[in-house]
């Protein structure tokens, strides 16, 4: 007599099995498993609406140097309130800059976040001007000042920047959610020779180098070889040309809001390395 066999369990597996693909697809799709998927929700596809403007947050006291902040990849200003609170009360006058940084190309941005700054900055007249810029902020200042002069430069701090590129990119650029999420901008990040961050090449400005190498996103921290902050490892975060290079034990989304990261700013900020004590005010 034949055996009968019950395809009940066989069912079942196979159920398991298709929800254990989903929720891990689900979990990848999710490049940004920290607290900026939830700026990220607000997220429209560029066709929906018209282009953002560019924001400028200016806390302007007549100081003799200013600081410019530039958030990072489907961030908003923010992000850098804390850093803004910081550097006021260490002297400097500060302009938060809020972009549309996942509706448009880097090559786009570049140009709609300087021409707002120009004519903020030509209002007055400050000895230096300084930048701190988190990822893809990193990306637009580097591309601005490859091409550009920039009068009264100061220094320049970089906080996580993908500066040779993200691996995350290259693993889930070709994902359907990630570019709705992340836009152009986003998959220009990834780590190959024509990427645009190793298109860029080396630095001729006083720039310093934040990285962190804590993350919150298991899965992500996966595509990296060594030590990574969740989005970009700490050896691509290193920039041909730059000053000095420290690592800290911070995530990606959160490097700008941490104390030693904003402590270690302003030292470069002064003295053009992270050093170890805090140095005196700027001169007025």
């Amino acid at each position: 007599m034949p055996k009968a066999y019950s395809c009940r369990g066989s069912t079942n597996n196979y159920i398991s099995r298709v929800l254990l693909r989903h929720f891990i697809l689900i979990f990848s799709l999710f490049p940004l498993m920290d607290t900026h998927i939830l700026e990220a929700q607000r997220v429209v596809p560029p066709k929906e609406l018209p282009i953002p403007k560019v924001t400028i947050d200016a806390s302007v006291h007549g100081r003799p140097e200013c600081v410019v902040l530039l958030h990072g990849l489907v961030r908003t200003p923010r992000c850098m309130k804390k850093m803004v609170r910081f550097l006021e009360a260490e002297g400097y006058d500060v302009y938060n800059i809020g972009y549309p940084s996942n509706r448009l190309p880097v090559e786009k941005l570049t140009p709609l976040v300087f021409d707002a700054l120009s004519k903020q900055l030509g209002q007055r007249s400050y000895n230096k001007i300084h930048f701190i810029v988190h990822s893809l902020g990193s990306v637009i200042v580097r591309q601005f000042l490859k091409e550009n002069e920039f009068n009264a430069l100061g220094r320049i701090v970089m906080l996580a920047p993908p500066s040779q590129g993200s691996e995350v990119v290259d693993r889930l650029g070709g994902i359907f959610l990630y570019k709705w999420i992340n836009g152009p901008a986003g998959l220009q990040l990834g780590t190959g020779p024509d990427s645009l961050p190793n298109r860029l090449g080396p630095v001729n400005f006083e720039c310093g180098v934040l990285a962190g190498r804590k993350t919150i996103n298991l899965y992500l921290s996966t595509l990296f070889p060594g030590e990574n902050d969740g989005k970009v490892s700490v050896e691509r975060a290193k920039l041909e040309g730059m000053k000095d290079f420290r690592v800290l034990d911070v995530a990606h989304p959160f490097i700008m809001q941490n104390r030693e990261a904003m402590r270690l700013s302003l030292n470069f900020l002064r003295e053009g390395r992270f050093g170890s004590e805090i140095s005196s005010k700027p001169e007025s």
